[in-house]
């Protein structure tokens, strides 16, 4: 292993009077991080929670946590071979890793194999190059520069068997499997969107604040927030994919009295393509271009982060990715910074509201249960009791937790034509059966995969917790 792509020094102490089982002699701080397991086996059961997605669908301990370590530390000591990241063994034993980050809060010494898993195939990149399709589907926040064309195309595939197996021929992903469309057109904070309700009752369209009234447009009165500022990050997903929650969630913010700033990329960094968080290459292992759109955010937010202004984000796997991925960027204090700074729209508004600064009422919603499904990377750092603390601040709101480990999408991995089968099998584990059991309740689910995940898999439209507050607001 001849250098680190992340950034491993938070795990130079690691080991030292703890029950750690054999650090490898080589990897360095990586190794340190590889073996805080203890191998207590904890990842090996398989009751309702989330740890291991994919220990839980194939029941195969080599895909546990447990068992990637193993493997990792035979590479680390030379028993693989002189180019293990390179060989079939190692990736083999990785390849059914989701990232789901389950690991890191379940497992009683924290494995953040999510982490592991990004340096493995950064370093496998090295060696081997990066696939097709992973260029491909890594570099989605560039080719969205050309979302007209790319549109049609991702429409004309996804109605045209032979175009969707060509399609997993050229580039391995899975003739099965419907591609996420993009909206006609994408979010804007100057151009109001039609709002059309997914909860049929409070249908409406409502103004998205200040900069963005229509004529006719009624407006709900300002509560609590006092005009502070907030900087609203619009995240690759919701802007090209489902504007409509980037501008339920500005018209919730300046509803409840915040001035919302949209963020923007700065005139020298690209001005005419969007920002990103970069997670669409860091989960791919392309780790350098990850820290490319890594300082681009960070450029654009250094004023926001100099004057303390909140930054609020949509998309879990991107809001948490600023707040841990992006510390192994080596991006210094800016990136400590922000990870301090930076909230999901749920967590800002529980804030907020324990504040008592957020002081919006919402009436009621037609009656009837909501069932919540997680991202796991927001169970992974406990933030599911912001969403919890958002829903009952709706009237008479019934809802419910699903107790579900990941939905198995995971990004592009349900995409892949090798892993279309068994992401079905891991949402088969609890999540599915537990939507058909209530055919008629609502689904909230906050991740972008997760809810292509849910469409395909039960046929039905989740909601994002953005949509569901937009509809809950008092505009009489």
């Amino acid at each position: 292993m001849k250098k680190h792509h992340l950034d491993w020094s938070s795990y130079e102490t690691a080991g030292q009077g703890d029950a750690y089982a054999g650090i490898p002699a080589t990897g360095g701080d990586f190794a340190k991080a590889v073996s805080v397991c203890i191998s207590d086996k904890l990842c090996q059961r398989k009751p309702k929670g989330v740890m291991c997605p994919s220990f839980r669908a194939t029941d195969d301990a080599a895909h546990s946590p447990g068992g990637r370590v193993k493997v990792l530390k035979a590479a680390l000591n030379g028993e693989l071979g002189d180019e293990p990241f390179a060989g079939a063994q190692l990736a083999a034993a990785m390849e059914l890793c989701v990232g789901c980050k389950g690991c890191k809060r379940e497992c009683a010494n924290q494995v953040d194999m999510a982490a592991i898993k990004i340096e493995h195939q950064a370093q496998r990149n090295e060696r081997l190059g990066v696939s097709r399709r992973d260029r491909l589907v890594a570099a989605m926040p560039r080719w969205l520069q050309h979302r007209r064309v790319l549109r049609g195309l991702i429409r004309l595939r996804n109605g045209t068997p032979w175009l969707a197996k060509l399609g997993e021929f050229l580039f391995g992903i899975s003739a099965k499997r419907q591609l996420p469309e993009l909206a006609i057109e994408p979010f804007s904070a100057t151009n109001p969107l039609e709002q059309h309700s997914l909860l049929p009752p409070c249908r409406g369209k409502v103004g998205m604040g200040v900069d963005s009234l229509g004529d006719n447009i009624s407006t709900p009165t300002l509560h609590g927030g006092g005009n502070s500022d907030v900087m609203l990050f619009v995240d690759t997903f919701a802007l090209h994919f489902e504007p409509e929650i980037a501008a339920a969630a500005h018209q919730v913010l300046t509803a409840a009295g915040y001035n919302v700033i949209t963020l923007q990329a700065l005139p020298q960094d690209e001005p005419d393509r969007a920002l990103c968080c970069g997670r669409t290459y860091l989960s791919l292992g392309q780790v350098e271009a990850a820290r490319y759109e890594a300082r681009r955010l960070h450029s654009a937010l250094r004023p926001a982060l100099a004057a303390g202004i909140p930054v609020v984000g949509l998309e879990p796997s991107c809001i948490l990715s600023l707040r841990d991925d992006h510390l192994k960027l080596g991006l210094g204090e800016e990136a400590v910074a922000l990870s301090k700074q930076v909230y999901l729209l749920e967590e800002f508004i529980a804030r907020e509201h324990d504040r008592k600064r957020f002081t919006l009422e919402f009436k009621a919603l037609p009656r009837g249960k909501t069932l919540v499904h997680g991202h796991c990377h927001q169970k992974a750092v406990g933030a599911m009791k912001s969403l919890r603390k958002v829903l009952r601040l709706i009237p008479e709101f019934e809802f419910e937790f699903i107790e579900a480990s990941c939905c198995g999408m995971a990004g592009s991995f349900g995409l892949e034509a090798e892993h279309a089968d068994i992401s079905m099998q891991m949402a088969e584990i609890d999540l599915l059966p537990a939507l058909r059991a209530a055919p008629d309740a609502t689904i909230l689910a906050n991740g972008f995969s997760c809810r292509h995940q849910i469409r395909e898999g039960v046929d039905r439209q989740p909601v994002h917790v953005a949509l569901l507050l937009r509809d809950a607001l008092n505009t009489n």
